[in-house]
């Protein structure tokens, strides 16, 4: 017979579940005794854990108090606890089983066992991360980020830290209107901005069925991309079919009876370049005409370098197009935080998609964004993070330049990558040697859609040109490291 006590808070003391049974000798005492010995033994409480008083647990037990002081007594003579002044009872350092020979009584500190030592962790074979995608994560900018986290808490209204708003709170809503009109030419007000986790969040919302289908198939995307953004919205039902791109941007006069277009009008994703002043209305106007919705990807809108800024797309037409962005390049993609900016027509559809509670963007780290960027902290980050980066695209370009001049380094305008084309027949022996040298990065091939080859896409000028070549990420790596990371790239380039 099994008896299960949970302790319920009546001392104070930390909780502690012990499941006492009457089977064996020694009463109430023993029962303790075997119980933690358990415990300890099977790893639930670890080398360093703080008991509670014997007091707290011999009440949330029944028993007492004497027999729990008496069993803390016991495997402390034993070496399964340590007990100071001042510092309470606890598991003792090392300890993985019962004294050798023994099954009860007391023994020596020194006759306990104890854990091998762990094996040194193996050293990792990837040791240049020259992927796309991930901003530095060094330069997060901590302390501005705390002060506004503190801020936004001590100013917190009580109803913050009940269920959340599914469409995001206010304050980071109002900032967002804000910013967005200032530094991206957005045209909306708060009512029409949803907060979500990110740009596949969004698509996941868009295109499910309890958003009412506003993403129907077929949707036109571009002949390069993400290819999980494709898998996501083929999971959902949504049949996407590529558009061409060039040195411009999409073709979009290619667009026909598509329902709506996907697009990363702002630096095309990973071939590099704004989409082109004229292909910018043609899409408009092809959405008017057709009813069509274009969704624009504003995925590294702020990161720029040699050129004017280039506004959303959403500017032009509010009604027609979604605009989505996120903090994930600019900040940290473990923040999960990014926003919607709707049609007034599709927000009722997104928030009944997302239901009547948040349950994916944190709202205190909505509170303390909206604050960065209320505060200036957000811009202030954002221009230092585009100089940085400015920097490693130039050192890279400088690099590529003295010890692989016959490869040509293209999309390095804006974002935070640089595409490099590659002798034909080259990409897949360069990825392959990168990786056997611990460099980490991706072949153009990888971001390509399936449907797209040279007899669809045809000739420049006309299309997409189907090219070997390698997406370099020139943001993840620490400063530090950087400089290492680009001479082993350097290293696995093919000849001319």
């Amino acid at each position: 017979m099994t008896e299960s006590w949970v302790n319920s808070a009546e001392r104070i003391g930390s909780d502690l579940h012990l499941e006492l049974s009457s089977a064996g000798s020694g009463g109430r005492r023993a029962a303790v005794v075997r119980a933690l010995r358990e415990a300890v033994r099977g790893g639930r409480l670890a080398p360093g854990t703080r008991l509670p008083p014997y007091r707290s647990l011999a009440a949330d037990l029944g028993v007492a108090r004497n027999t729990v002081a008496d069993a803390y007594a016991e495997l402390v003579a034993e070496g399964w606890l340590t007990a100071r002044q001042g510092s309470g009872t606890r598991v003792a350092m090392g300890v993985s089983a019962p004294p050798s020979g023994r099954r009860g009584g007391s023994a020596s500190a020194r006759d306990v066992t104890r854990a091998p030592r762990a094996a040194p962790p193996r050293a990792r074979a990837l040791r240049h991360d020259l992927r796309q995608g991930t901003p530095d994560a060094s330069s997060f900018p901590r302390a501005a980020w705390l002060t506004s986290y503190r801020r936004a808490l001590q100013q917190a209204p009580n109803e913050v830290f009940g269920p959340g708003d599914p469409a995001g709170r206010i304050e980071l809503r109002e900032a967002l209107t804000e910013y967005l009109a200032r530094a991206r030419g957005v045209r909306t007000d708060p009512d029409r901005i949803v907060i979500c986790s990110g740009f596949a969040h969004a698509l996941r919302l868009l295109s499910g069925q309890g958003a009412g289908g506003i993403l129907r198939g077929p949707l036109a995307v571009e002949a390069y991309g993400l290819g999980f953004h494709r898998e996501l919205l083929a999971t959902a039902g949504v049949r996407t079919v590529p558009l061409p791109v060039d040195g411009h941007g999409a073709l979009v006069g290619g667009l026909g009876r598509e329902r709506g277009v996907l697009l990363t009008p702002a630096h095309q994703f990973p071939t590099g370049g704004p989409l082109h002043a004229e292909r910018r209305a043609a899409v408009i106007d092809w959405a008017r005409a057709r009813g069509g919705v274009v969704v624009e990807d504003d995925y590294d809108g702020e990161f720029r370098y040699d050129r004017k800024p280039v506004g959303a797309l959403q500017g032009l037409d509010p009604d027609r197009v979604v605009l989505v962005g996120s903090v994930s390049k600019s900040l940290s993609p473990a923040l999960r935080l990014g926003w919607m900016v709707l049609p007034q027509r599709y927000v009722g559809d997104v928030l009944a998609a997302k239901g009547e509670r948040e349950a994916w963007a944190s709202v205190p780290d909505q509170l303390c964004l909206a604050d960065f960027m209320a505060s200036g902290s957000y811009d202030r980050h954002v221009r230092r993070a585009r100089q940085r980066y400015r920097g490693r695209r130039d050192r890279l370009v400088r690099a590529l330049a003295a010890r692989a001049p016959h490869i040509e380094v293209t999309g390095v305008a804006a974002g935070l990558h640089a595409v490099l084309r590659l002798p034909d027949g080259t990409e897949r022996s360069t990825v392959e040697a990168a990786a056997r040298r611990g460099v980490a990065l991706d072949g153009l091939a990888a971001f390509r859609h399936p449907e797209t080859d040279t007899a669809v896409t045809g000739t420049a000028g006309t299309g997409t040109v189907v090219r070997d070549g390698l997406v370099v990420g020139y943001a993840t790596p620490p400063d530090h490291a950087y400089g290492a990371a680009v001479e082993a790239l350097c290293e696995v380039l093919p000849p001319p």
